[in-house]
């Protein structure tokens, strides 16, 4: 069976809207769109290739996908954009016909089954980034084998948050604590009744830079 890892650039206070430009998502007249940049340090960046694999394919809500669709195909060669590019995308969408980023598969009218069937697929692992309408069904129904959290120092006390407002009262039991340093990845295998349900959860912190606002 596939697994599902979830990475995500987020704030102090949940906030995984826009990380990486101004114009990346302005929806609910989100005005801090590029909230991450300023912290990015290479630790992280060789964090998030590892976390990608040698080979993934792709899950990803419509806003994300039609972000990425208008950047991707577009962005200087790499091996990651190379990658990118060449992962199949399964999205969560209503509108199909109108997936013209590809290889593409849209998963369906029923979106937890649609998951649960490209799970049961061979392939490689499946990678979401941002997402916020997809993922807490992801975690709420226990899909998710792994979370990875880049933690940034910024409050920003508006956006999409990674945790819905509906997802019910948690502990993490079994989370040991991140370092609060340079290559702090941590690995924080949880419980059943973790933050992230089943999920292990890994946790990179980024360094504090000079204050600013966001």
């Amino acid at each position: 069976m596939r697994k599902i890892r979830i990475i995500e650039h987020i704030s102090l206070d949940g906030v995984i809207q826009a990380p990486g430009g101004p114009e990346e998502d302005r929806s609910g007249d989100f005005a801090y769109g590029g909230w991450a940049a300023p912290h990015d340090d290479p630790e992280g960046g060789e964090a998030i290739v590892a976390a990608h694999g040698d080979d993934f394919d792709l899950l990803l809500g419509r806003r994300t996908y039609d972000i990425w669709s208008g950047f991707w195909p577009n962005a200087p060669k790499s091996p990651m954009a190379d990658a990118i590019n060449g992962a199949t995308k399964y999205v969560a969408t209503h509108r199909p016909k109108t997936l013209a980023w590809g290889p593409v598969e849209d998963l369906g009218a029923d979106i937890v089954e649609g998951v649960r069937r490209i799970k049961e697929k061979s392939g490689p692992h499946l990678i979401v980034w941002g997402s916020s309408t997809l993922t807490p069904v992801l975690l709420e129904h226990e899909l998710a084998d792994e979370v990875m959290l880049l933690v940034f120092p910024v409050l920003l006390g508006t956006g999409k948050r990674f945790f819905a407002e509906s997802t019910p009262p948690r502990a993490n039991s079994r989370s040991s604590a991140p370092r609060l340093c340079p290559r702090a990845l941590s690995s924080a295998p949880t419980s059943q009744t973790g933050l992230c349900g089943p999920a292990r959860t890994n946790i990179y912190v980024a360094p504090l830079q000079p204050a600013q606002q966001p």
